[in-house]
């Protein structure tokens, strides 16, 4: 190590480290930082000799070893060579053997492979260490961050939302919970007016261990006999026809819609948000079927008693059930009017 080392503060001797490339040496002792920055110098002298705040230490250097470009490291991959001077015996021995051997001694390291500590900890400074915990718990987050916005993606591309927004628009009306109850009520009904009936069967299928199965369909040759068509359209006029016609005349929404507006003008009936009234609908529904359907009315015979007991016997729940749909309609109805008020 040259006295020009020495004599240098430890703040210029950071500087010209950062300078020539060796990082993270602030915190080395000056001893440590002036061998580390003297192997390094050493090491790539010929780079960094035309640096001029380096020209006092190449002086001192070159004047030193002889040659600006001689490194110590040649000195480490050559062999020293040693001549062991003879030994003499004593003076009574005939004949004195000169023993001349040259045996290959290895020779000193150079001080650029000497482990110092500066050395360790510069290595310690560019060794890769493992990920800590907090490192790995960052990755982990960002990771699922990452999955979440695909899977945020694939379902807006998806459609999915669109699909849902539109299915709730359609039913979340009174004419579609009207429906909803309505086709209910025929799928009971179907049952009865239309029943299955044997029509083949499939073999069993030995290969997946099952059995025949027997495939039965609606017996359509019952549309032409009065069996089919004598509930059905009584019961086409007790939950449809006649209270759509009550409805329609009776529309308690339209004549309020009609009401004089703010400025003196009317709104016709055509402008009405129902064309038939949802709560007269179903107020004449339960009506006709309490008065048919449970205590037997006939009108004067036109009522078939047999076609009555027929649907009672069809509806889930009979007449009762069939009553129960129409006042839920009807509070539906309602709690839609007052919504809209």
């Amino acid at each position: 190590m040259t006295s020009w080392l020495r004599a240098q503060k430890k703040s210029d001797l950071v500087d010209i480290a950062e300078t020539v490339g060796l990082k993270n040496v602030s915190s080395l002792k000056k001893t440590d930082l002036e061998s580390a920055l003297d192997e390094y110098l050493t090491e790539y002298a010929s780079e960094l000799s035309s640096d001029s705040r380096l020209t006092p230490y190449f002086n001192i250097r070159f004047k030193s070893s002889g040659s600006p470009v001689k490194r110590e490291t040649s000195t480490s991959t050559s062999e020293v060579k040693v001549i062991k001077r003879r030994q003499t015996r004593a003076p009574t021995d005939d004949v004195v053997p000169t023993v001349s051997a040259l045996e290959p001694v290895p020779a000193a390291t150079s001080s650029a492979l000497i482990s110092t500590p500066s050395r360790l900890s510069l290595a310690a400074s560019r060794m890769s260490l493992p990920a800590s915990p907090a490192d790995v718990a960052l990755a982990v987050d960002r990771s699922a961050v990452a999955v979440r916005k695909r899977v945020v993606s694939i379902y807006a591309d998806s459609g999915f939302t669109e699909v849902t927004q539109a299915t709730r628009e359609s039913l979340s009306t009174v004419y579609a919970i009207v429906l909803l109850v309505s086709a209910f009520e025929w799928f009971n009904l179907r049952y009865e007016v239309l029943p299955a009936r044997y029509a083949f069967s499939i073999p069993a299928i030995k290969i997946l261990g099952t059995g025949p199965y027997a495939v039965s369909l609606p017996d359509v040759f019952l549309l032409l006999t009065t069996s089919f068509w004598t509930p059905v359209f009584l019961y086409f006029l007790i939950s449809i026809a006649v209270p759509s016609f009550f409805g329609y005349f009776f529309n308690l929404s339209a004549a309020s819609a009609s009401h004089h507006t703010g400025r003196g003008r009317t709104r016709p009936f055509s402008h009405a948000e129902y064309a038939v009234d949802p709560l007269t609908f179903s107020l004449a529904k339960a009506v006709l079927i309490y008065v048919i359907q449970a205590q037997g009315v006939s009108f004067c015979g036109w009522i078939d008693q047999l076609a009555v007991a027929r649907i009672n016997s069809a509806l889930y729940g009979s007449w009762q059930g069939a009553i129960t749909g129409a006042a839920i309609t009807g509070l539906v109805s309602l709690y839609d009017a007052v919504l809209r008020k």
